[in-house]
């Protein structure tokens, strides 16, 4: 990663203009910083001579005011830069891999890393790292032509010192980008043990093995906090060469300063204005030295989100029209139904080497299409394919807008009425009677506030069967003309099963439908029946 990469203004333009911003504000604080060594250095001549300061006093308080001001505006400017910056990586991080078939997506736990923590880091990169590079590139610059211009024997030792401390840090960054790099795969095992110890929390405590989790989780924390504290220390040795060799520098000007000084061969204010000078080339570096340590998460992060977003888009799926469940492009259906057929279709899944999918064809049109079939044998990953999720390997897919839902019902930290409305602008009356279609209005109507009761992520508050119902609810509101449900009703009990079923025939009237399912209710209502086996789809007869 280089000190400004110019892949963050191309990955994200939202940072154009905070970085613009902030090298305003620098060249400004880096010409208030000039004019403040003059100003002092006229007081406290006026205040030896005897004679009233008078305007270097007034010059004096308001370049002061202005630095004020303009250190204010830098904080909040740059605090605001951080956070912007941060929010539209995670946007368009997020939105790149929803743009990429399910094989092309990093692991869940590399992705929660990258798109919690790792966005999250890059404030600190923008809002404190490149401020301080903005003005260790103009800052130093100006005050060694200032102090050439006062005093060019003090300009030499300066201008032959200063380049030792970029030199200075950029051995230490080396070290630094490694002890970041053990860091920042510490945090990803210790997210992605995290995130699967979640989500299987209720299994784990079904089973009385939540608490043997605990030390796996305190094994890898351990780990992180140990990589965290090597960095740490490699960040206060680093800023303390770097602070040695800047007051070793301040002090060359300074005893050859007070020599000629002494000598009466140079003016008071003179040597007052090099030795208020001199430090102004030093302090810009050493604070980037300092914040690029605490940037330095920012900065790894940063390189692997621009990757991320620098990779060719493609539409998952071979089927240009393929959506997924509640898909934010999802518009009215252009038909009551279309079909959706599959050509020789083969799929492969990533370090295998036996295909799931092997030439299966399928012509589905309207009506209840069941496929069946033992389990592991790729009925999910056929419905994947269909919907565009995963891209086989070879053959062709054609389908209309498809609506997919999966075993785990995708629900979000939000209201009832907002899972309700993903990706179709449902008004309230076709809610409630979604709802009832499903055998979930008494439910709903009993909760605190209804349709606007919030439930948590994952449908947190709800019972399985609960959640089950509810996405079949919002499959019923989906526009597009095909709905591939994944084992809808296997999480519900007879009498809900027996609603939800009717409930799915009625959409199967208007709509292509196909399901997978292994109850035998659903499979008798099926229009038309399909068996997966060994990679191969072979159509059953219906009664």
């Amino acid at each position: 990663m280089r000190p400004l990469d110019p892949q963050l203004l191309r990955a994200a333009p939202a940072a154009r203009w905070p970085v613009a911003a902030l090298t305003g504000i620098g060249v400004a604080q880096g010409l208030a910083t000039i004019a403040t060594a003059f100003a002092l250095s006229a007081v406290v001549v006026a205040v030896v001579e005897g004679v009233p300061p008078g305007r270097a006093g007034a010059w004096l308080v308001g370049v002061f005011v202005a630095r004020a001001a303009l250190g204010w505006g830098a904080e909040r400017v740059a605090a605001w830069s951080g956070s912007r910056v941060s929010a539209a990586l995670r946007e368009q991080l997020v939105g790149s891999w929803l743009g990429l078939d399910a094989d092309r997506r990093p692991a869940p736990a590399r992705a929660v890393a990258l798109a919690a923590q790792g966005c999250t880091s890059v404030e600190p990169y923008v809002a404190r790292y490149v401020p301080a590079l903005v003005t260790a590139v103009v800052v130093p610059p100006l005050a060694i032509l200032t102090l050439a211009l006062v005093d060019w024997p003090s300009a030499v030792i300066v201008t032959l010192t200063v380049p030792l401390l970029p030199v200075f840090a950029a051995l230490i960054g080396a070290s630094t980008r490694e002890s970041t790099q053990r860091r920042w795969r510490a945090l990803t095992s210790l997210s992605g043990h995290f995130l699967d110890v979640m989500r299987g929390l209720p299994t784990l405590v079904s089973y009385g093995r939540a608490e043997r989790q605990v030390e796996t989780i305190r094994s890898v924390s351990q780990q992180h906090r140990r990589t965290t504290m090597e960095t740490l220390r490699l960040a206060f040795l680093s800023s303390a060469a770097l602070e040695l060799l800047a007051t070793i520098s301040v002090a060359m000007v300074a005893v050859t300063v007070g020599i000629r000084l002494a000598h009466g061969s140079m003016a008071l204010g003179t040597a007052l204005l090099a030795i208020l000078l001199a430090p102004e080339a030093y302090w810009p570096i050493r604070r980037v030295g300092a914040e690029f340590h605490a940037a330095a998460d920012g900065a790894e992060a940063l390189a692997e989100i621009t990757g991320h977003l620098a990779a060719p888009a493609t539409a998952p799926g071979t089927a240009p029209g393929a959506g997924r469940e509640a898909g934010p492009e999802a518009g009215p259906a252009t038909s009551p139904a279309a079909a959706v057929t599959a050509e020789a279709v083969s799929y492969t899944y990533p370090g295998t080497a036996a295909p799931v999918l092997a030439g299966v064809s399928l012509d589905v049109g309207p009506g209840l299409t069941v496929v069946t079939g033992p389990s592991g044998t790729g009925k999910t990953t056929l419905l994947e394919v269909l919907a565009g999720v995963r891209r086989p390997q070879s053959g062709a897919v054609t389908a209309p807008r498809t609506h997919l839902v999966a075993q785990r019902a995708f629900l979000v930290a939000a209201t009832v009425r907002a899972n309700l409305s993903l990706g179709n602008g449902a008004h309230q009356e076709e809610m409630w009677q979604a709802l009832r279609d499903v055998g979930l209005d008494g439910v709903v109507a009993a909760m605190p506030r209804g349709l606007d009761t919030p439930i948590g992520d994952d449908g947190f508050g709800l019972s399985a069967g609960q959640r089950a119902r509810l996405v079949l609810a919002r499959a019923l509101l989906a526009p597009e003309t095909a709905v591939l449900l994944d084992e809808p009703t296997a999480h519900l009990d007879g009498e809900a099963a027996e609603v939800a079923h009717a409930a799915i025939c009625s959409l199967a009237a208007r709509r292509c439908v196909i399901a997978v399912s292994h109850r035998p209710e659903l499979v008798a209502l099926a229009d038309r029946l399909v068996r997966l086996e060994g990679g191969h789809l072979r159509q059953e007869a219906t009664s």
